[in-house]
């Protein structure tokens, strides 16, 4: 944790980082240390690489490509060409060549600094992380040789994208490392407020976005990320000045726009509704638009609307907890039990930790007369969520349809002493049975 914060302390500007892991190969006209291959030899570079080197510094692949196929031809384990021709391939969006190249490069010189990096570079880029890490992490422990510490301080940096997913100590620690080594980016910051901001540290979020903000006042990443953290301590009229701002000097900014959707559907203002409508149809593709406009949808009563979303997306992804969640709760709405006894068993079966999944099972079942299920689902429900009067009565409700009449009597009373006149109704009816369960015990 002090690792933690300390990144925090140093850290001074705001940009995202995921370029780290998502961005190809750098043009070969950029002199950066980062760009040009220089792999290091295990003798002179023949005058055939060497010219094939000089056509990737013109970005001339087609050239390099030629001249280093014909070198390969005859020389298959050269580790240098092998890694030249595999940045070639990886900046023409020939991925699986590339990845066959940098692999033979490494098998050629296991301790190549450039065939790991970039090998690691393109998986992380193909969402390939736990293939990755390894590389990146091997990476750090090389001599980066004449691509200097900068791109050793890539790999760091790579690293903590992968980390941050599952290990956010580990993920700090990486981007403390990348410190050690280069100057700060402006990316560095809003890194280190994300992962604030997943640790729950909202302070340490603010003050961390608030820098990135003071330093670029238009950059959209963390202005929306100072609003979802404001937004996550309930100051959603704080979070809603700072997008509105932001909007006048980035109109129609998506990222922004979204936010500011989220803000006001959480103050209950009508107006979230068409502005996410609007977004939507800009960027009809986008899933997490489009889960943002079910969910509004679904708090404006729109329950059909909201489901043929949540339908649409489920198509394509059938097993996604929180796309079933928002599917089932819309199908109770609906008064659709049956269906929604299916969806919620999908979410449990998917996500056993979901205790909403369980909440919504313990309901569903208690509509379709199943409730040995309903018990099921409150004994889950209650490893991680504290009683409430509704599932106090669906736990008495239960016991009472299967005859347990000692343990129902129980969660009516139960039901009873913490509903404090909230539901008339179901207060009545635990009165009731109380009565006729004392008469027929």
């Amino acid at each position: 944790m002090l690792r933690f914060v300390f990144v925090l302390l140093i850290l001074a500007t705001s940009q995202a980082v995921a370029q780290e892991t998502a961005q190809k190969p750098e043009p070969a006209s950029d002199t950066s240390t980062e760009s040009t291959p220089k792999a290091s030899p295990a003798g002179e570079v023949s005058p055939e690489v060497a010219e094939a080197e000089g056509a990737i510094a013109t970005a001339d692949w087609s050239t390099a490509q030629a001249r280093l196929t014909a070198w390969l031809a005859q020389h298959p384990a050269d580790a240098r060409a092998l890694f030249d021709a595999g940045y070639v391939a990886d900046a023409q969006s020939r991925l699986a060549e590339a990845e066959d190249l940098y692999r033979r490069a490494i098998n050629a010189d296991p301790h190549s600094f450039e065939a790991h990096l970039s090998l690691g570079l393109l998986l992380a880029r193909q969402s390939k992380p736990e293939e990755a890490r390894p590389e990146l992490a091997m990476a750090t422990h090389l001599d980066p040789s004449a691509a200097g510490p900068g791109a050793k301080a890539r790999a760091w940096r790579a690293l903590a994208q992968i980390d941050r997913a599952t290990d956010r100590v580990e993920a700090s620690a990486d981007l403390l490392e990348a410190l050690k080594i280069s100057p700060e980016t402006s990316a560095d910051t809003l890194l280190a407020a994300s992962l604030a901001d997943d640790s729950g540290d909202y302070p340490a979020a603010e003050t961390a976005y608030r820098r990135g903000i003071a330093i670029d006042p238009k950059s959209a990443p963390a202005i929306a990320g100072l609003a979802h953290v404001l937004a996550q301590q309930k100051r959603y009229p704080e979070a809603e000045a700072q997008l509105r701002a932001a909007l006048e000097l980035l109109p129609d900014d998506p990222g922004l726009t979204a936010e500011l959707a989220t803000v006001l559907a959480a103050q209950d203002k009508a107006e979230a509704l068409p502005i996410l409508q609007k977004l939507s149809a800009a960027h009809p593709d986008d899933p997490a638009i489009s889960r943002m406009l079910a969910a509004v949808l679904a708090a404006a009563g729109d329950y059909q609307g909201s489901d043929r979303i949540y339908t649409t997306m489920l198509a394509s992804k059938p097993n996604d907890a929180t796309l079933l969640l928002g599917h089932g709760q819309n199908l109770i709405r609906m008064l659709r039990y049956t269906d929604a006894f299916v969806a919620f068993t999908r979410v449990t079966e998917s996500e056993p930790g979901n205790a909403d999944g369980w909440s919504g099972l313990a309901f569903a079942a208690s509509r379709t007369n199943h409730p040995e299920v309903t018990v099921h689902a409150l004994t889950m429900r209650s490893k991680f969520l504290p009683e409430v009067p509704s599932t106090y009565f669906l736990w008495a409700t239960a016991y009472d349809s299967l005859h347990q009449k000692v343990q129902a009597a129980t969660y009516y009373q139960h039901f009873l002493e913490s509903s404090a006149g909230k539901f008339p109704d179901q207060e009545w009816q635990a009165r009731q049975r109380l009565k006729l369960l004392k008469v027929n015990p």
